[in-house]
């Protein structure tokens, strides 16, 4: 696929990622039908119903590129050239809980060796009307206006975001991560987003975010969009497919975040 269609490619995730945005929007405050429950995490019937507006969307436009989600994982992802990595509401927990604070995520990765690398990356929070964009190689974008990581030079001074994934495994990775920055940084915000923490760093309002055990469609397009604004994004899978350990930051606290979070990140979880 010729970078040439990268914009077009990204125009169609916008629009795929706004419709499933105003869907989300209209039936906040609404009673939602839980699919599944567990301790730490909830699938609405609202999570389908978006991937399936989103599914539908893109495939009009680019037929033949299978979309790899949350709410369903086509086969061909796996193999082919080209891939969406889908999140149709990322912080679904938040978003049950009537909680305005979730955002749709949408990625195009082409295959590379035996591997995939984001191309294009879109995240939506409908509630804000904030949209983070980005193509490899150009600058990451909020709402077409440019954005940057933060300055910030000192870990004591920054505001890190940490993730909790929903197995008790990955739950006892994270805390010592947590009790070994909560007496080093400004702040610790836990966000029950990915997307919207990598882009809260991508655009410098947060200085790192830490997590592990999470999925690559929580990860992919938030990922680029650091990396276009100038960050530090690295992900590696912990041994389970599309499940990731996580490091993201802006660059100038990356010796102090890695120090105080390697015993934390030594394992990996499941």
């Amino acid at each position: 696929m010729k970078p040439s269609r990268f914009p077009a490619l990204q125009a169609s995730a916008v629009a795929a990622a706004r419709a499933a945005g105003e869907l989300m929007r209209r039936h906040l405050r609404r009673t939602k039908k839980v699919n599944e429950a567990c301790h730490h995490d909830i699938k609405l019937d609202l999570d389908v119903r978006c991937q399936r507006v989103i599914t539908r969307s893109l495939a009009a436009d680019f037929p033949g590129i299978p979309v790899l989600g949350e709410e369903g994982i086509d086969d061909r992802v796996r193999t082919a050239p080209a891939r969406w990595v889908v999140d149709p509401i990322d912080g679904t927990v938040n978003y049950a809980h009537g909680s305005p604070h979730a955002a749709v995520s949408i990625a195009l990765q082409l295959r590379e060796g035996t591997g995939y690398r984001t191309v294009v990356g879109v995240v939506h929070d409908p509630f804000m009307d904030e949209t983070w964009t980005a193509i490899t190689g150009r600058a990451a974008l909020l709402n077409g206006r440019r954005i940057h990581v933060s300055k910030r030079r000192k870990l004591d001074e920054s505001i890190v975001s940490l993730g909790f994934a929903k197995s008790t495994e990955s739950l006892d990775h994270m805390l010592p991560v947590f009790n070994e920055l909560v007496y080093r940084v400004r702040k610790i915000r836990l966000m029950g987003s990915a997307a919207l923490a990598l882009t809260y760093v991508a655009d410098g309002r947060f200085d790192g975010y830490v997590e592990a055990g999470i999925r690559l469609w929580d990860i992919a397009a938030g990922g680029l969009i650091v990396e276009c604004a100038g960050g530090v994004f690295e992900s590696g899978e912990t041994g389970e497919e599309f499940r990731h350990t996580l490091m993201c930051n802006n660059r100038l606290i990356d010796r102090e975040l890695r120090s105080a979070t390697r015993a934390g990140l030594a394992r990996n979880p499941r």
